[in-house]
């Protein structure tokens, strides 16, 4: 079955495929950078809030953090770069889930960080054995399929911007204030300025160059505070096991390993939109590196003190708007990370950006990865009322926990995991809705032979 209907002309190493030409050094940083931008607020989003839900003390959590940006951006150079057969070697981000918040915070309140280490490395490792596997599932992601599951994960995504922007705490002074909003709707201006009238060497820089003048013009508003930059440590080395030995209990591991099932079914996704954007043919071998490079990352993550690991769907956003695809600008953001994770200093810094900015670029980014899966699903015939039932019923499931988190809270916790991700409850219905309404049996075969004489078919 194909998956693209694209041409895949062979590349040689005088004309290389765009995925892997390596721009000069000049750009390489400053569009690593940008990638790093837009991916460092998720990143350390998942370890705060799982350390804030434990009750950890602040050094303990900054400890998390930098571990975690150290993994993602390991994570990311496995996944670019390649190591024999683990990774895609496609310009993707890898970072923390928040998929594994809820999981995560439920182990350790009962058996300590230990446990929930112990439970990563276990998923990881069994994420990756499982991984050849997996990817033979790609036949059942024909466009109709791939299309919605990358259409929600950008939609999907796109509530999680009104947070930056407005703010986390409804009954905070100032929340949802004009001035955010403002801003907010000034950086999106700006993106769409460079795109409508600035020239194509500028419009590569466009995320970069939002960020950077939101948080100028931030800076006099009150609304950036990079205060924390100075108390942070300049470097700091993250070891493994620095919160103990880990322990394996399988009551623990069981709700790791959903979490990473989950996982998988969003790097399958995230892949197939990169394989479109970039025009490279997404077979078997490419989606069982990526996946692999999934398992290894979580291992690692439990070791050095780090949880689950995922592709970023808003950097897939950033190729999609830049339309630089080179694997290596994403490596470079790699290495930037890993930078990051041994300087909290420059950590810092990042973390500090205005979430008005940050906001106002995920709409623009998460809102293009939803329109790129739109585009996807559309090669087939969504005149067709069975298409256009598995993309409604699917986007039905997708949508629901954004707009009521608690909904599946009455069910069991192994059930809410996978459910409680839009994502996963999404991809799950489009692929079962696809089988249920599309699936064809073969064709009986019927000999020629006239009534009564014997068939001489083959």
């Amino acid at each position: 079955m194909r998956f693209r209907a694209r041409s895949t002309a062979r590349t040689s190493a005088a004309n290389p495929h765009p995925v892997d030409a390596v721009p000069p050094i000049r750009q390489l940083v400053p569009l690593g950078l940008q990638h790093v931008l837009v991916a460092y607020s998720g990143m350390v989003t998942t370890p705060l809030l799982i350390g804030l839900g434990l009750g950890l003390p602040t050094d303990r959590i900054a400890l998390l953090v930098s571990a975690n940006v150290l993994v993602s951006g390991v994570a990311t150079l496995l996944q670019t770069i390649g190591v024999l057969n683990i990774g895609a070697r496609l310009p993707m981000v890898m970072g923390s889930t928040f998929t594994g918040i809820a999981p995560a915070i439920t182990v350790g309140a009962e058996g300590g960080l230990g446990a929930v280490f112990g439970a990563t490395i276990v998923a990881g490792l069994v994420g990756w054995l499982v991984a050849p596997w997996f990817s033979r599932l790609l036949p059942f992601f024909p466009p109709i399929v791939t299309g919605t599951i990358i259409a929600i994960i950008g939609f999907s995504l796109l509530p999680k911007t009104s947070n930056l922007i407005a703010g986390s705490d409804p009954t905070a002074p100032g929340y949802g204030s004009a001035d955010k909003l403002l801003l907010a709707l000034g950086t999106i201006g700006l993106v769409l300025a460079i795109e409508r009238f600035g020239p194509a060497a500028l419009r590569r820089f466009g995320i970069l160059i939002a960020l950077l003048v939101g948080t100028v013009v931030a800076v006099p508003l009150g609304m950036a505070d990079f205060s924390a930059v100075a108390e942070a440590d300049v470097f700091g080395m993250v070891t493994p096991f620095a919160f103990g030995p880990p322990t394996f209990l399988l009551a623990a591991i069981v709700p790791m390993l959903i979490v990473q099932a989950v996982n998988m079914v969003e790097t399958t996704g995230h892949t197939l939109a990169i394989g479109e954007i970039t025009d490279r043919r997404i077979d078997q071998r490419t989606m069982a590196g990526a996946l692999r490079a999934d398992g290894v990352s979580a291992a690692l993550a439990g070791v050095f003190n780090s949880f689950t690991i995922v592709t970023f769907g808003n950097n897939v956003g950033v190729v999609s708007i830049t339309r630089v695809v080179s694997r290596f600008v994403v490596a470079t953001a790699g290495v930037i990370l890993i930078v990051m994770g041994l300087m909290p200093q420059l950590g810092a810094v990042i973390a500090s950006l205005p979430g008005p900015v940050l906001g106002g670029v995920g709409v623009v980014m998460f809102g293009t990865v939803g329109v790129i899966g739109l585009k996807i699903a559309a090669q087939a015939d969504l005149g067709n009322a069975r298409n256009m039932m598995i993309v409604a019923i699917s986007f039905g499931f997708g949508m629901m926990p954004g707009g009521a988190p608690e909904f599946y809270a009455g069910l069991p916790a192994s059930v809410e995991t996978v459910l409680g991700s839009g994502i996963a409850a999404g991809g799950l219905c489009a692929i079962a809705l696809n089988l249920l309404l599309n699936h064809r049996r073969p064709k009986e075969h019927t000999c020629p032979a006239p009534v009564g004489e014997p068939c001489t078919c083959s």
